[in-house]
């Protein structure tokens, strides 16, 4: 299991022609085929194919008469230089469709790998990138998350509707929720029964209850300690592939505003995410654990609601003086979930 000492201040954060010699062998149909240089009677040719010599007299016909220079319908058989339809086989070069295989160049649908289909993308964290690219500031949203929208909550699952379709083209289609708790509503009754899965295809959790452990139960071990951004990257080595410990950003802090059952947990929720001036310490979980806290739901409280990115450890950042999301080891990402896999 990862382990870091972040959250500063509380310890965080072709065909050859068919005549043959006109020679004097008597035969119905020609030199190579029916109709070829001899007719009925008289000089034919001994070509490959049936005809060849036969009773008759002169030639009937003239030099080439049905059918062409070697056999009915093309060089060595009927239809095409190899066999009926094409070079090879019927309907192409090599197989009946394409190059390779009907369809395509690799198998059916085309040349295969990708992430998995859409259906099954229904969880990610928030990453640093995408917050910064919707909120148009290297801050990011702080704790007003409304995006346009008229309450924090309807923000919020638009930027995870936005992030996902920006991830996946198709998976914005589906109904989006910010695993975040207000005043009047519990994150936990706002994501559906599941399972949930990363962009990867890897479970997250079976169930409501999964979600209800310390980590998420029954994840798959890849991610459980270390839950996947809408990339499907483990959201720790976020922008700094191949580090590790404390080399990599201390971006931990969650925003949820919630206890580790995933209902409101009392505290400040920055006015129900819709403000970045109200004080309180809104609540936040770690995804992946740190030594400040390991619940991925609720580790501790964050100094206040003011947009701020501390993701360097044991530094500052970018709006990380008191009161900011981002000040103990963060950037004030949040949860998705799929109502439906």
């Amino acid at each position: 299991m990862l382990l870091a000492t972040a959250c500063s201040s509380e310890g965080d954060d072709g065909a050859q022609p068919g005549g043959g010699s006109a020679g004097m062998a008597s035969g119905t149909g020609g030199a190579a085929g029916s109709g070829g240089t001899g007719g009925r009677g008289g000089g034919g040719g001994t070509g490959p194919s049936s005809g060849g010599s036969s009773t008759g007299g002169n030639p009937t016909g003239g030099t080439s008469s049905k059918g062409g220079s070697v056999s009915t319908g093309g060089a060595p058989s009927t239809g095409g230089a190899a066999s009926s339809g094409g070079s090879i086989s019927t309907g192409g070069s090599t197989n009946t469709g394409g190059s390779t295989s009907t369809g395509g160049s690799t198998s059916s649908g085309g040349s295969g790998g990708g992430p998995v289909a859409t259906e099954k993308f229904s969880f990610f964290v928030t990453s640093l990138g995408g917050m910064r690219r919707l909120s148009g500031k290297d801050i990011g949203f702080g704790g007003d998350l409304r995006f346009g929208e008229a309450t924090g909550l309807e923000g919020a699952d638009k930027i995870c509707r936005t992030l996902a379709e920006d991830s996946m083209p198709g998976a914005g289609q589906k109904e989006w929720r910010a695993f975040l708790s207000t005043t009047t509503v519990n994150a936990i009754d706002r994501v559906g029964s599941g399972p949930w899965y990363d962009r990867l295809g890897r479970q997250v959790a079976a169930s409501k209850s999964d979600l209800l452990e310390e980590r998420p139960a029954s994840a798959d071990a890849a991610i459980r300690d270390d839950l996947p951004n809408e990339q499907g990257v483990p959201n720790h080595t976020d922008g700094s592939p191949g580090c590790s410990g404390n080399a990599c950003p201390d971006n931990h802090d969650t925003l949820t505003g919630s206890k580790s059952d995933g209902t409101w947990d009392g505290e400040s929720t920055c006015d129900d995410w819709t403000s970045t001036e109200v004080q309180g310490r809104p609540r936040v979980g770690h995804s992946w654990p740190a030594g400040s806290g390991m619940n991925w739901i609720q580790a501790h409280s964050v100094t206040g609601c003011a947009a701020g990115v501390g993701i360097v450890q044991g530094g500052g950042g970018k709006g990380t003086g008191s009161g900011s999301v981002g000040a103990l080891g963060g950037y004030g990402g949040i949860y998705c979930f799929a109502l439906t896999p």
